[in-house]
């Protein structure tokens, strides 16, 4: 089981991969007022990235909140999200969701990419025996 914690290793951190996620999506799950790109990582553990700007949600106590929220979300759902880079990318009107509704769809879409998510070796290879 992975860990629930939410270190360094766990985020993107420079742009170098971020732009890795925006060029090549193998998966997009697409929301209300929200998008997730995603790219396999060949990690153990998943990668988050936020992209909430000011155009989106113009205070930075509501770009603050979300990001907040997000990263909770992201915390506890990722075991089943093992494997993916992803970059959570908002758009205008998410910052007018409550709390309960933003952790909410959240969870809807951890779920949608954990369906499409990539295969690892070890797993293929356990598959194949089937």
């Amino acid at each position: 089981m992975v860990s629930r914690d939410f270190g360094r290793e766990k985020r993107l951190l420079i742009p170098r991969q971020f732009k890795a996620v925006f060029d090549s999506p193998t998966a997009k799950v697409p929301g209300k007022h929200v998008l997730l790109l995603a790219c396999p990582n060949d990690l153990e553990h998943p990668r988050l990235g936020l992209v909430i700007g000011k155009k989106s949600v113009k205070l930075s106590v509501g770009r603050n909140r979300l990001k907040r929220l997000i990263r909770d979300s992201f915390r506890l759902n990722q075991d089943s999200l093992a494997g993916w880079d992803i970059v959570v990318v908002a758009r205008k009107g998410l910052g007018e969701l409550d709390n309960a509704e933003v952790t909410q769809q959240f969870g809807k879409l951890w779920k949608r990419l954990a369906r499409s998510r990539p295969q690892t070796a070890a797993e293929a290879a356990g598959n194949s025996h089937a």
